[in-house]
């Protein structure tokens, strides 16, 4: 064999015949205008031939002049069309197809008449060998597709969904549908673009079986947050996955939408010990508030005013203060209430404490009584939700800690309705405090209470009992 056959079996490539190979060896040779041999030129249109393929898709980026991979259909959208710029110019045609493989997902946009044939012949769990021109797009990084081949001999493992859950996201993906219990809603906020031009965004926090996800709207579709509520079940429809801060975002554009559906959607989460948190982490927290100190406001470097409030959440394991930033400030949440901080930021606190921060990404969800784990087992917290806590996309401020001892919620014995020391009473209410002495909130006072009963956090219980120095020397617990 010779330069040319030798060179060309060196290839790992499909994409030409030998016979088309021998043509663009030539057509080189003539170019370079006898500079190179046969050998040379061969060389040459190898290492074209060879430039830009990638491992997998997610090895594509907007900086390469040329990619080429292997990937499988896993959507198909409709041919629009559009007017260039030209007078006598054809209307423009463009289809775009969502492809995938184990590494990631891009969209491809065929254009004019490949957009027409693509329609026609490519469909979704096709695999295709692509040779297109990569760029960034609106949701991520898109490549402009020169030629496309179905391959019949390559398996590409990537399921084709109708639906998704949060576990199934992941970056780059588009077109996706996804059903799950509303968490947390958001007001809309605007800003300026680039451009001059307003933009509108607000979110959604939705939940499923399988994880959580911020829902991120814009423009026309911002107004979709403020209508639903948490516990509401919705569908995401045509939405696309792209990462921020290091976690996934689901968004919605104007192709998009987010609509109410009649569908049983169960969010269970899944919270971190608070004896087991770490200092600057980001962590999901649950457990019974013990204490709730009043809001304080405050002013911000830029003359505007901000609020924070901080309450103390106990689990078995340990407590913790959580500051509640901006709007999260006003929720009604006290003694007694169990409660749910997902994506709460630890931090150093008062006293060298660590501390969590409830800011504008933090969800507070309000769990149903008992829900929270009880003593023994707070690393196997799991907890069905029951409504939700409104959040803001208001920014939020460092503030001084409000202080003071956590326990002062807890006076004993300091009521409006005094009993006499040595009589025998009936209390019932509910466990903020399962040590010695356990302590009981009915929603109006506490009681401190002498028991070697067995209790847990968030059960509501009544003791009977004679009190003695502000305590109730409980005879019966039940």
């Amino acid at each position: 064999m010779g330069a040319i056959e030798d060179t060309y079996d060196d290839l790992d490539t499909d994409e030409v015949s030998l016979e088309e190979f021998r043509e663009a060896v030539e057509a080189k040779v003539e170019q370079m205008g006898g500079l190179a041999d046969d050998e040379t030129a061969a060389m040459l249109i190898a290492h074209e031939l060879e430039d830009g393929e990638v491992n997998g898709v997610a090895d594509v980026t907007p900086e390469m002049d040329e990619a080429k991979f292997v990937a499988k259909v896993t959507s198909v959208g409709d041919v629009r069309t559009f007017e260039r710029d030209g007078e006598d110019e054809e209307d423009g045609r463009v289809v775009n197809v969502d492809l995938a493989d184990e590494t990631g997902s891009v969209r491809g946009t065929f254009w004019d008449e490949a957009a027409v044939n693509a329609v026609e012949e490519v469909s979704v769990g096709d695999v295709l060998r692509v040779k297109g021109r990569p760029k960034s797009g609106y949701s991520g990084v898109e490549v402009s597709i020169d030629k496309a081949e179905v391959d019949e001999e390559t398996e590409v493992d990537v399921q084709v969904r109708d639906t998704y859950e949060v576990a199934d996201l992941s970056v780059g993906l588009s077109d996706v549908d996804l059903v799950g219990v509303v968490l947390d809603t958001d007001d809309v906020r605007t800003f300026s673009r680039d451009d001059g031009s307003e933009g509108r965004v607000s979110n959604l926090v939705l939940g499923d079986e399988t994880g959580r996800v911020r829902v991120t709207l814009w423009d026309d579709q911002a107004d979709l947050a403020t209508e639903f509520e948490p516990d509401d079940v919705v569908e995401v429809v045509d939405g696309y996955v792209r990462e921020r801060d290091g976690s996934l975002e689901l968004h919605v554009g104007n192709r998009g939408t987010v609509e109410a559906v009649d569908a049983d959607v169960e969010y269970v989460p899944d919270s971190t010990p608070i004896a087991d948190l770490e200092l600057d982490t980001t962590a999901d927290i649950a457990g019974v508030v013990r204490s709730a100190d009043p809001k304080r406001t405050f002013d911000r470097d830029d003359g505007s005013e901000g609020q924070v409030r901080n309450v103390r959440l106990q689990d078995s394991s340990g407590d913790i203060r959580v500051a509640l930033w901006g709007e999260k400030a006003d929720l009604d949440i006290g003694p007694g209430d169990e409660v749910m901080f997902v994506g709460a930021q630890i931090q150093d606190g008062w006293q060298d404490d660590l501390e969590a921060s409830a800011g504008w990404q933090t969800t507070v969800i309000q769990l149903e009584d008992g829900a929270a784990a009880p003593a023994g087992d707070a690393g196997d917290a799991e907890a069905s939700v029951s409504r939700g806590g409104n959040t803001g996309l208001t920014a939020f401020a460092e503030g001084d800690d409000a202080g003071g001892d956590e326990m002062s919620a807890f006076d004993d014995g300091d009521s409006e309705d005094a009993t006499a020391d040595g009589e025998e009473i009936e209390f019932t209410g509910v466990v903020v405090q399962a040590g010695s002495p356990v302590i009981l909130d009915d929603g109006e006072e506490t009681m401190s209470v002498d028991t070697d009963a067995d209790v847990t956090l968030g059960q509501e219980v009544t003791v009977r009992g004679t009190l003695r120095d502000g305590r109730l020397a409980a005879d019966d617990v039940f």
